[in-house]
């Protein structure tokens, strides 16, 4: 298995445009809480609080970043269940929380791929399905070293 280090890196390197930089900046967020409302907005068979397929996929993510840093994996559990009540927030408005989710993801992604015309790279998922999990801890890395905290 790669280190995370060499994730961060070969995710790094389709990520070099400073335009690119900051669509992914706003967009991974983005992407992170809309498919977190989409998860979420699943009906389930079972009404046990908090565990639905939402909780589920930020444990498995926790699980995966668990394997390549400990500190990384406290991080992203504190921007995963972030994200998550921010999804079960939006919510709160008028519109389905399906219907907000699905707009917010389908937009993200438009920018994402239209960073990537403006890298001139194709996204890294499109070699590896696993730097889909890589991207928000990519973000998280640029967070560490400002605050100096080492992953």
């Amino acid at each position: 298995m790669k280190s995370a280090d060499q994730w961060l890196d070969q995710y790094g390197e389709s990520h070099q445009n400073p335009t690119n930089k900051l669509i992914h900046w706003v967009c991974i967020p983005a992407i992170m809480v809309s498919l977190l409302g989409l998860l979420v907005s699943i009906p389930m068979p079972w009404s046990v609080a908090h565990i639905n397929p939402a909780t589920l996929f930020v444990a498995f993510a926790v699980g995966f970043y668990s394997l390549l840093s400990k500190r990384l994996m406290v991080g992203m559990a504190v921007v995963g269940f972030g994200c998550y009540a921010l999804a079960l927030a939006l919510g709160g408005l008028p519109i389905p929380l399906w219907v907000t989710s699905l707009g917010i993801f389908v937009v993200a992604w438009i920018f994402q791929f239209i960073g990537h015309k403006i890298e001139g790279a194709k996204p890294s998922f499109f070699e590896d399905l696993q730097f889909l999990l890589i991207g928000p801890m990519w973000l998280l890395s640029f967070i560490y070293g400002k605050l100096g905290i080492r992953y």
